[in-house]
């Protein structure tokens, strides 16, 4: 019987996200199981290829065109039918995925049922996750490349179900605030001539009882893969005029929020993304706009 995950859910941290998310980013300053020695008798250590950008091609709502504002960071990019990856072998996720919207890559004959979640056979077995590593996990498999925005193709819809385009996500997140966000972003594109979504996960800081930060995370299955405690969703919007561009920026924690709560209250500053993901969106975007507006609150 196939069975697949839905992808969404939304997240309230009130209207101080931002600032508590900055004051969560000042700086202040499991063991595995002992049979790697019989994994590696068995399994050859062989590269993973690279793909260099310019050997990107271009296809109708395929990854060729999301590089259009450039890449956030540099390591690991992959490509597949549908959007651009860069994978983090230590986390076994994504370190962001981008995608390009239109209302043409949302319409088609694509049929969610006939996919099923597949391991990456392009990372190494021992940087990717499984779908064991799920199982009975209490997390839900979380597109960050979202199912739905890429109807126009079979193929590009099957490819968005590789575990390297999955992370960990709290039920309630998956299937409601982050469903929510997924859907806003589609329906954007009623509005703005394209709509790039990059999306990814975060590792926040904690003040803890002895007034000091921590990096905790929770990781899942025999592979370690890392739960976010947080996710993020950048979107570069082309006005309709060719005037410019609008970017909204926002940040959902990984866990059970109030379902009322709107999105907009998840907005954040770009910056605060850039701080706390180690990536950098805004010098890319200037490179190819003279007109940049930052949306926070709307």
């Amino acid at each position: 019987m196939r069975r697949w995950c839905r992808t969404g859910a939304t997240l309230a941290i009130g209207a101080g996200l931002g600032a508590a998310v900055s004051r969560l980013l000042s700086p202040i300053g499991g063991e595995e199981e002992p049979d790697r020695f019989g994994l590696l008798s068995r399994i050859p250590v062989v590269p993973v290829p690279s793909v260099q950008a310019s050997e990107l091609t271009v296809s109708p709502g395929g990854s060729g065109a999301a590089m259009k504002y450039g890449f956030p960071s540099l390591a690991n990019i992959k490509t597949r039918e549908s959007y651009v990856i860069s994978y983090d072998p230590r986390t076994r996720t994504a370190s962001w995925v981008i995608e390009k919207l239109n209302p043409a890559s949302l319409s088609g004959p694509s049929d969610r049922k006939c996919c099923e979640f597949k391991e990456d056979d392009s990372v190494h077995v021992f940087h990717r996750s499984t779908n064991q590593d799920y199982k009975g996990s209490g997390f839900d498999r979380g597109h960050l490349a979202a199912a739905a925005n890429h109807k126009w193709s079979q193929k590009a819809m099957e490819d968005t179900f590789y575990l390297s385009n999955i992370a960990p996500q709290s039920p309630h997140l998956n299937q409601v605030t982050w469903n929510n966000l997924e859907k806003l972003c589609r329906s954007l594109t009623k509005r703005y001539l394209n709509v790039y979504v990059c999306s990814g996960p975060l590792y926040l800081p904690r003040q803890e009882a002895d007034g000091k930060f921590y990096v905790r995370y929770q990781v899942i299955g025999r592979n370690h893969v890392s739960v976010p405690t947080h996710f993020f969703k950048v979107l570069i919007l082309e006005q309709m005029d060719g005037r410019g561009v609008e970017l909204r920026s926002y940040v959902l924690p990984n866990e059970t929020t109030d379902e009322k709560v709107p999105l907009e209250r998840f907005l954040v500053p770009i910056e605060t993304i850039e701080r706390a993901s180690g990536l950098l969106f805004v010098p890319n975007i200037m490179k190819r706009t003279s007109s940049l507006q930052a949306i926070t609150n709307k």
